[in-house]
């Protein structure tokens, strides 16, 4: 936990209280704090954030065969706000535990995938819910080797049952389109393949 006291970066903010609400699953906190407007007014805050740690995730890609590797996989929150059906096409990801984030993400990409990533290349970091959600993500894209994949399909203790996807990065592109492929994660990856990664045009 981060203590008040270390929240001292921004002088217009002044953290006066953070009372842990919840660590059932993860930690859930309601932090009061003091902040200064650009008008020179101070008002009184009060925020809820929901801190899951950080995570990585990889953008799988074989540019030679001009496909993308993709998972899918159930996902409980998204079937209670609209999904179809909850099964949730993504990149490969998970927590960094204790792990750092490079470690982390060639772990989760084996368990998911199957591919055991040689060189990695590290994308940007972004917050995808900053409004209320603490974690940092780590993007990262390799390439993969479709000879050299394994099983795959997360690990069955920890109730994962992983589908992967083999794509061609134009059908992948076109999901986005469809609304077949909703997570902001892979968005942003496979735009980035697009625009600027193994996949942009001249």
């Amino acid at each position: 936990m981060t203590s008040s006291t270390s929240l001292s970066r921004n002088p217009r903010v002044r953290v006066t209280d953070v009372e842990l609400l919840s660590s059932a699953w993860y930690v859930l906190r309601r932090t009061t704090f003091d902040y200064q407007h650009a008008d020179g007014r101070w008002t009184t805050e009060r925020r809820e954030t929901y801190d899951r740690g950080n995570g990585a995730t990889v953008l799988l890609y074989d540019p030679a065969g001009g496909t993308v590797l993709l998972t899918r996989q159930f996902r409980y929150p998204v079937y209670v706000n609209d999904h179809p059906d909850g099964m949730f096409v993504e990149t490969a990801a998970g927590l960094l535990d204790a792990e750092d984030p490079e470690t982390a993400i060639r772990r989760e990409a084996e368990e998911e995938t199957g591919v055991r990533i040689g060189s990695l290349e590290h994308v940007f970091d972004v917050y995808t819910s900053p409004g209320s959600v603490t974690e940092r993500l780590h993007c990262y894209a390799a390439p993969y080797d479709p000879a050299g994949r394994g099983p795959g399909g997360g690990l069955a203790e920890e109730g994962e049952d992983i589908e992967v996807l083999e794509l061609p990065f134009p059908k992948a592109l076109e999901m986005i389109t469809t609304g077949e492929i909703a997570d902001a994660k892979t968005i942003m990856l496979l735009q980035w393949a697009a625009l600027h990664g193994p996949f942009r045009t001249p």
